[in-house]
């Protein structure tokens, strides 16, 4: 049968709307549900994703209730994020999908403040939240859940699940997950699709994150607070470089005696003894021109979070981006403030700008030095143009030597 145009139509308007809900009540997800593209498949009897899409039969639509549509639209979008759809292809088959639904339908159930109904499809009955030992799934990833299974499971112990639901359920599952690829996953194309995927989920916890710090609605899953909190650890080189930096260039202070709250730690640090001891006034731009790719963006806004953890809420600043032209820098003096400043630009790159537009307008308060974090891509200008402000530039490579100006490097 082919569905006739008005049908389609309102098919695709009732997915639409569905979205829009998530956006409202759940806003990690509707978010993350924007980069999808939604496809009527009648040879799809219930739902699938491939990772690019989601797929719905019509007759599957028709039985869903507006709460349970959404659900399934969740269920999708997190194997999406999960990255379930290009993981696993060395496990059993069976269980490995079953791992995987056990934590998406867990981590939506959290979401959702654990209320049961709104996992639940009324034909298939609730969906399994719970692994072979009894814990929630969103404490685990499907790797994991998948090692508690015995090797000789099978179908009737899945039956005996906590959060099983129904036999039916249990045994075969409403989740189409034949359209996932075990094939490929270690090529350039799936490793670029997981950095983009990581960027989102960052981009779409922290949106939500801003609007509620404290996560207390329980909409921004577990797996993505633990992203965003972590987004990557700062390089061991460029924070010892950092240490002699602003101990040399920016305060006057002595690292003796060290602070002892440091004495495991592979860093010598001065002690901060008095409280009125600040490193602040430092100007960091980050570059985020078209030659540095989001992964070298990230390292390099992690570097700042890194600097500000290092220094126990001593760093103050302003932290800006720049292309071809400034994105005027904000001040900061902790991780919260940080967080809210996001990245801008895209275009070229001129490191003139940065030193012009200090020039300009900060004379009132000129930084106490520039760190400026970049692939160095472009032509230096002359040291003058600093007004004797000490500089420090963080690279990503080891192909560039700046003419001026001290230099560390990190890697991505």
């Amino acid at each position: 049968m082919v569905l006739s145009g008005e049908k389609t139509k309102e098919y695709m308007k009732r997915l639409l709307m569905s979205r829009l809900r998530i956006l409202v009540n759940n806003g990690f997800y509707g978010l993350l549900l924007m980069h999808m593209i939604f496809t009527l498949d009648e040879s799809c009897k219930t739902a699938a994703t491939d990772g690019k899409r989601i797929f719905f039969g019509p007759g599957f639509l028709d039985e869903l209730s507006d709460q349970e549509l959404d659900f399934v639209m969740m269920h999708e979008i997190l194997h999406v994020v999960l990255q379930h759809c290009i993981r696993g292809k060395e496990f059993d088959q069976e269980l490995f999908n079953v791992s995987c639904d056990i934590v998406v339908n867990s981590n939506i159930l959290k979401s959702n403040n654990m209320d049961l109904q709104t996992i639940t499809l009324k034909k298939y009955g609730e969906a399994m939240h719970k692994t072979p030992n009894g814990t929630e799934g969103y404490e685990h990833t499907a790797e994991e859940v998948y090692k508690m299974f015995p090797r000789a499971s099978g179908k009737k112990n899945l039956l005996s699940l906590p959060g099983s639901g129904s036999p039916e359920n249990a045994a075969s599952g409403w989740d189409d997950h034949t359209r996932w690829s075990k094939e490929g996953e270690d090529d350039d194309g799936a490793s670029d699709e997981k950095e983009v995927w990581v960027k989102r989920t960052i981009d779409a916890a922290t949106a939500i994150s801003i609007r509620d710090p404290s996560n207390k609605q329980g909409s921004v899953p577990g797996f993505a607070m633990r992203l965003l909190k972590e987004l990557r650890e700062p390089q061991t080189d460029w924070r010892s470089i950092l240490n002699a930096f602003v101990q040399e260039e920016i305060v006057d202070y002595s690292f003796t005696p060290p602070d002892r709250r440091f004495d495991d730690s592979p860093f010598f640090l001065p002690d901060f003894n008095d409280k009125d001891t600040l490193a602040k006034d430092i100007l960091f731009m980050i570059d985020t021109s078209g030659s540095m790719s989001d992964d070298m963006i990230t390292a390099a806004y992690s570097e700042v979070k890194g600097a500000i953890d290092q220094f126990d809420g001593k760093l103050r600043g302003w932290l800006g981006f720049f292309d071809c032209a400034i994105f005027e820098p904000k001040p900061f003096a902790n991780e919260d403030e940080l967080r809210i400043i996001r990245p801008a630009g895209g275009g070229g790159t001129s490191f003139h700008i940065i030193f012009k537009y200090v020039s300009e307008h900060m004379q009132d308060n000129l930084p106490v030095s520039i760190i400026i974090l970049t692939d160095g891509c472009a032509g230096f200008p002359s040291e003058k143009m600093a007004m004797g402000i000490p500089v420090l530039w963080l690279l990503n490579n080891e192909s560039v030597d700046p003419p001026w100006g001290k230099v560390a490097r990190i890697t991505v």
